[in-house]
C-alpha cells in the first residue's frame, strides 16, 4: 500500500451449508482448520498462500457484519475485501463512493474483530468491502448469530 492504492486479499464466500462447503474445499485440497464449534457452522477461514483471506459464512453471520447483505442473491456471491492503510481511509473511500452514486451497503463502523470496516456495492451489485488494519485495542466479543 505504499502508493495510497487499495490491495485485493480478502474475498468472504457467502454459502448456505457449511459442512458442505468445507467438505467440498477440502476435497479440492484447501486446509481449513477445526475451530471453536460454536462458530463451525458459521464462519470458518481456509488457509491460502500469498496473504490472501478466503473466509466462508454463514448466511447469517453475512447479516451481522453487513446489513445490507441479500440472502436472495443466490449462490456465487461474497465480498470482495480491499484492505486500505487507515482507520479514517475507510470512511474516507466509503464517501467518496456512495457520494459518486454507488449503493452503501454497510456504513462504516468498527468491527468487533478489531477493524473498521463498510461494503458498498458494485455496479452490477457485488458487495466491496473496505477494511483498515486491526486494531487489537478495539476488538470485542462477536455475538453469535
Amino acid at each position: 500500500m505504499t502508493d495510497g492504492r487499495p490491495v485485493f486479499n480478502q474475498f468472504n464466500l457467502v454459502v448456505r451449508d457449511m459442512e458442505a462447503t468445507v467438505a467440498f474445499y477440502r476435497q479440492l485440497g484447501l486446509t481449513i482448520p477445526e475451530t471453536d464449534p460454536a462458530w463451525s457452522q458459521h464462519h470458518r477461514t481456509a488457509a491460502m498462500p500469498g496473504g490472501i483471506d478466503l473466509d466462508f459464512d454463514s448466511v447469517e453471520f453475512a447479516r451481522t457484519w453487513n446489513r445490507g447483505w441479500d440472502a436472495a442473491a443466490g449462490p456465487g456471491t461474497g465480498v470482495l475485501g480491499f484492505h486500505v492503510a487507515a482507520r479514517d481511509e475507510v470512511d474516507r473511500r466509503y464517501a467518496a463512493l456512495t457520494g459518486a452514486g454507488y449503493a452503501g451497503q454497510q456504513p462504516p463502523y468498527d468491527a468487533f474483530w478489531g477493524a473498521r470496516f463498510a461494503v458498498v456495492s458494485d455496479p452490477d451489485g457485488h458487495a466491496v468491502a473496505l477494511i483498515s488494519p486491526v486494531d487489537p485495542g478495539r476488538r470485542a466479543p462477536p455475538t453469535l448469530p
